[in-house]
């Protein structure tokens, strides 16, 4: 019962999230996004049975608070280089770190595989790493780049 109390409010969490009217915090909403789904990875790596989705759901829900957290203390800037890092790794494969002098906050973007899909567009799965006010935030996904050369988030 508790299981799947705890399951039920990490899947609320992200529903809202997702849905919720973020005009002007989509450092907020990713932050929430990716700690949520760090979390739940995390989480899934202890017990076996109903207490490994027991984990993943504390996991999922801790993750989206500490992750919504460090996303709303993103600037523009701060989300700018990010962005750029994220273009550069992605375009030459290589890990790329950010830093915004003003805020302090830093980052990185580490490529750790790269493949191709039956149709021959090029997928790479990437780890990031947000340090804001020295609370370290990590994030993995996938991205696949695009026809115009751009590349797109294809999970998280």
């Amino acid at each position: 019962m508790l299981i799947r109390k705890l399951s039920v409010v990490a899947l609320a969490l992200v529903v809202v999230a997702g849905c919720a009217d973020m005009q002007g915090r989509q450092n907020q909403a990713a932050g929430t996004l990716i700690g949520g789904a760090a979390g739940g990875l995390a989480g899934a790596q202890f017990g076996s049975g109903k207490g490994q989705l027991a984990a993943t759901a504390i996991g999922a829900v801790l993750g989206a608070v500490v992750g919504s957290n460090v996303g709303s203390k993103l600037d523009e800037v701060d989300r700018m280089r990010a962005n750029q890092a994220h273009t550069q790794a992605l375009n030459t494969n290589e890990t790329i770190t950010w830093n915004n002098p003003d805020t302090g906050h830093h980052g990185s973007v580490v490529p750790v595989r790269s493949g191709t899909t039956t149709s021959g567009q090029v997928c790479r799965e990437f780890q990031t790493t947000i340090v804001v006010g020295g609370q370290e935030e990590q994030g993995y996904g996938t991205a696949c780049q695009q026809p115009d050369g751009s590349w797109k988030i294809v999970s998280n």
